[in-house]
């Protein structure tokens, strides 16, 4: 399937970075953000910032749990003048996170050497975008969910043209949304819901008929902390 024919055309945005920008931004040496004594599985290196849904809810997660490994892959589509954050609709039948926007990838599992190898084989597997078109720049902080996942999300540029085929088991619709959108500070907002009896806050992006929400919008957030030069 062409892209085309999978993708919803795009509004224009404002605030463009360039690509030798982008690539300027994400990699300054970082420092180490909000930190979290939940244990971790495995391969959070010292120093590395841990963020997640308990930043806006103390105190969610049970700390005596332990943490399974994922990856996501963050791709930036490199398309015209203004750079696109490619994002997928999770299908309505899943167990976990069914209709959910989210970015292209999974668990690492045993046969994966690691994060980067587990993102681009599930982005292959979800999306059909082969690694010849990925180009790994950068990794933001590792995100934590309540569910119980420790997630290494990977930004990398995508250059077209390629093909998409989404999994249809998996992914529903494959879009993009300007990057710009996620850099200005006026499209995040803060939503809260009762879950177990208790108010839970996180951060949201809405655009156009879409409900960006949970991990993906935490990890579009330091996305846009790291690409506004907001850390020192």
């Amino acid at each position: 399937m062409e892209q085309q024919s999978v993708l919803r055309s795009r509004p224009p945005g404002s605030g463009l970075l360039s690509e030798a920008e982008i690539l300027r931004r994400l990699g300054r040496r970082r420092t180490p953000g909000r930190r979290t004594a939940l244990p971790v599985q495995g391969k959070a290196k010292t120093g590395d910032a841990l963020r997640g849904d308990h930043e806006l809810n103390p105190g969610l997660y049970d700390e005596s749990a332990r943490l399974r490994a994922a990856a996501v892959l963050v791709p930036i589509v490199l398309q015209g003048e203004e750079p696109q954050v490619l994002l997928t609709r999770r299908t309505e039948h899943l167990t976990d996170h069914a209709g959910q926007i989210a970015f292209p990838g999974g668990r690492v599992e045993p046969q994966d050497a690691g994060p980067r190898e587990a993102a681009l084989r599930e982005t292959r597997e979800e999306i059909g975008l082969a690694p010849k078109h990925i180009d790994i720049i950068g990794q933001l902080d590792i995100y934590v969910t309540r569910t119980g996942f420790e997630v290494t999300p990977l930004v990398a540029l995508v250059r077209p043209p390629f093909d998409l085929k989404a999994d249809p088991f998996e992914v529903a619709e494959i879009f993009e949304v300007p990057l710009a959108f996620f850099l200005n500070d006026s499209s995040r907002e803060i939503h809260s819901r009762q879950w177990r009896g208790e108010e839970r806050r996180f951060f949201v992006y809405p655009y156009e008929d879409y409900y960006i929400w949970g991990a993906t919008a935490g990890m579009l957030n330091n996305l846009a902390e790291w690409l506004n030069e907001t850390k020192t």
